[in-house]
């Protein structure tokens, strides 16, 4: 991601007009080694040649992340005098006065002192990028966004500091950095993350168990859906990298639908997947009042298990699901039984084998579910 050049760290040289690039370190949680990972890569980067600087730096007491800094030189932060009292905060610019090849960001999260140019830290960031210097910094899933109130109603913690989604967005890269809860939490134990007076009520509140596996869950997810999301931007030859499963139930005026929509519903929650929920309408008739009832049922019941609803008008059912399945990406599509009488099977071919032949080149697994006549 980032290139070492010829030049030495103390060579002048004209920085091309273009934005920096930033590299995001994300964890389930304080401890997890998000700031210790940064300084590694940065010691490896300033071996190469890499001019590296850090530019604020948060150990919380911890020893060994300090020790990981030393041999790195530190942008000196500057004084904000608040309340008649003397603060310190990040210097955005003396950063861009030293102008080095790469800064490194802790926190990025963080919120600045009153009086500050900025109000948060990753605006500083910003400003960094904005001049051509790459960032490397640091993040924990709970302070984005998106996730502020799930993460509210997991640990009943509020967090006030928070990043908007945008940034892990528009990252040049974003790294998951992944322990297991019980790994982290030997850490707390042993004195690693916080203070000896901190650690029990740590443990009985923030770091309980149960809401790091859940934290954990959702900083792998959240990773996982921006790769793919890159993965399937930059892809010139059509296919498509699916890093989550998503399940496609086809539904029809049939009453037997409801058990194959409880069923699809049932395969997508084992696997962890996305449901969605297609029913494909002749446009060449219109559907009775029991028909349209049962249509809205099995829309509702779709919702209720969290799934997305959607209703096309086709004459060619098989090659309308395919096209579905491509535009949002399905991995799994779960049908019934065919109804076709023999003779339309014979002289039409089978619905099963028509659609089959339609989304071979996508890989998709295809279920077909016995129902009840």
């Amino acid at each position: 991601m980032f290139q070492p050049n010829n030049l030495s760290p103390d060579s002048s040289y004209i920085r091309p007009a273009k934005r920096g690039k930033h590299k995001i370190f994300i964890g389930m949680a304080p401890g997890v080694g998000k700031t210790y990972k940064m300084l590694e890569e940065a010691h490896q980067l300033k071996q190469e040649g890499i001019d590296v600087v850090i530019g604020v730096l948060e150990t919380h007491g911890r020893k060994d992340t300090a020790a990981k800094a030393m041999g790195l030189e530190v942008i000196p932060k500057k004084t904000i005098i608040h309340k008649n009292i003397n603060l310190q905060e990040m210097d955005t610019e003396a950063i861009l006065a030293r102008s080095p090849q790469l800064v490194l960001v802790d926190e990025l999260a963080h919120t600045n002192i009153p009086g500050s140019l900025r109000e948060k830290r990753y605006q500083d960031v910003e400003v960094i990028l904005a001049a051509g210097i790459d960032v490397y910094s640091t993040v924990n899933i709970q302070h984005l966004e998106s996730l502020n109130d799930l993460v509210a109603r997991i640990t009943g913690v509020v967090v006030r500091e928070r990043i908007p989604d945008i940034l892990l967005d528009e990252a040049d890269a974003v790294v998951v950095i992944d322990v297991t809860p019980e790994t982290l939490e030997e850490r707390l134990r042993e004195g690693k993350i916080y203070a000896n007076d901190k650690i029990e009520q740590s443990l009985e509140n923030f770091f309980q168990r149960r809401n790091l596996i859940a934290l954990r869950e959702l900083a792998l997810r959240e990773v996982a859906d921006t790769v793919e999301e890159e993965a399937n931007t930059s892809i010139s030859t059509g296919q498509i990298c699916n890093v989550h499963e998503r399940v496609l139930v086809c539904v029809s005026t049939y009453p037997n639908s409801i058990q194959l929509l409880r069923r699809g519903a049932r395969i997508a929650s084992y696997m962890n997947a996305r449901l969605y929920t297609v029913f494909i309408a002749d446009p060449e008739r219109f559907l009775t009042k029991e028909e349209s009832l049962h249509i809205h049922t099995c829309e509702k019941l779709c919702h209720e298990f969290g799934g997305e609803f959607i209703h096309v008008k086709s004459n060619n059912v098989p090659q309308a699901i395919a096209q579905v399945a491509a535009t949002r990406h399905i991995t799994q599509i779960v049908i019934g039984e065919s109804q076709q009488p023999r003779w339309k099977r014979f002289f039409k071919g089978s619905f099963t084998q028509r659609l089959m032949e339609l989304i071979r080149d996508q890989k998709i697994d295809l279920h077909i579910i016995a129902t009840e006549k």
